[in-house]
C-alpha cells in the first residue's frame, strides 16, 4: 500500500515567516514615509502662510509676485516631499523623477516665451528700474508706463496703448526720459490697444 504523504509544516511555517517579515519591514518604512511627507506639507503651508502675511503689507503690483512665488514655493515642496517619501518607503522613485524630469523640459521648451516674460516680469517689479507713471524709450516706442503686471508692460501713447513684452524690457536698452510717478496719465484720448511683435 501507497503511504499517504503528510503536508510539510516545515514549508508552511516558512513561508509564513517570510511574509511576516517582509510585512514588517515595510510597515516602519511606510510610516517614515508618510511622516516625511506631512512634514514637507507643514513646511510648505508655513513658507506659504508666512508669503502671505508678507503680501499684505505691500503694494498691489508686489503682492501678485509673492502669490506668485508661494504658489511655486508650496507646489514644489509638496513634490519633493512626496517623491522622497515614496523613496524613503520602498518604492523606485528613479522613473518617476526622469518622467517629471522629461515633462519638465518639454513644458519649458514649448512655454519658454511665455516663460521669459513671466520671469522678467517678477524681476521687473521686485527691482524696479522704472515705476508706474514714468516716461521711458523702448524700442521706437515712447510713452508712459501706466502698468506693470507678470506679462506685459503698458505704455500710454498720445492716442494709443502698447503691450510691450517684459523680456524685451531685459534684452533691449531702456531709456528713462522723465520718473513721474505722482503724475497720473492721460486717458482723455481713446486708447487702442496695440501690441508689438516679439
Amino acid at each position: 500500500m501507497k503511504e499517504i504523504s503528510e503536508p510539510k509544516s516545515g514549508g508552511i511555517l516558512a513561508m509564513m515567516e517570510t511574509t511576516f517579515g517582509s510585512i514588517s519591514e515595510l510597515v516602519p518604512a511606510l510610516f517614515t514615509g508618510i511622516m516625511i511627507f506631512l512634514l514637507f506639507w507643514l513646511v510648505a503651508t508655513g513658507v506659504r502662510s508666512l508669503l502671505r502675511h508678507i503680501a499684505q503689507h505691500r503694494d498691489a503690483e508686489r503682492q501678485n509676485v509673492l502669490r506668485l512665488i508661494q504658489q511655486l514655493v508650496y507646489v514644489s515642496l509638496l513634490i519633493v516631499g512626496l517623491v522622497t517619501a515614496l523613496g524613503t518607503a520602498g518604492v523606485d522613485v528613479s522613473a518617476l523623477v526622469t518622467s517629471l524630469g522629461l515633462v519638465g523640459f518639454a513644458l519649458g521648451f514649448a512655454l519658454k516665451d511665455a516663460l521669459s516674460n513671466l520671469i522678467s516680469g517678477v524681476l521687473l517689479l521686485l527691482y524696479r528700474p522704472f515705476g508706474v507713471g514714468d516716461e521711458i524709450v523702448i524700442g521706437g516706442y515712447e510713452g508712459r508706463v501706466t502698468s506693470i503686471d507678470l506679462r506685459y508692460t503698458t505704455l500710454q501713447l498720445e492716442q494709443r496703448s502698447v503691450f510691450i513684452p517684459n523680456s524685451r524690457l531685459f534684452t533691449e536698452s531702456v531709456v528713462l526720459k522723465e520718473a513721474l510717478g505722482d503724475e497720473p496719465p492721460s486717458s482723455h484720448h481713446d486708447s487702442h490697444a496695440e501690441q508689438p511683435e516679439e
